[in-house]
């Protein structure tokens, strides 16, 4: 799964999936969709780039 993160406020993240998808997610949202993929920590760079 490969996506790209952009954190909008100190609360939340926009997430888009490269197949066209994308949501926007609290912390704690974020924090359970990185522990599902299996990334331990969390981005914390604006327009970061995340493939699994």
């Amino acid at each position: 799964m490969s996506f790209n993160l952009n954190r909008i406020n100190p609360n939340q993240t926009q997430v888009m999936f490269f197949d066209g998808r994308f949501e926007t997610l609290t912390n704690e949202e974020l924090e359970d969709l990185l522990s599902q993929t299996g990334i331990s920590e969390k981005a914390e760079e604006q327009g970061s780039s995340v493939t699994s």
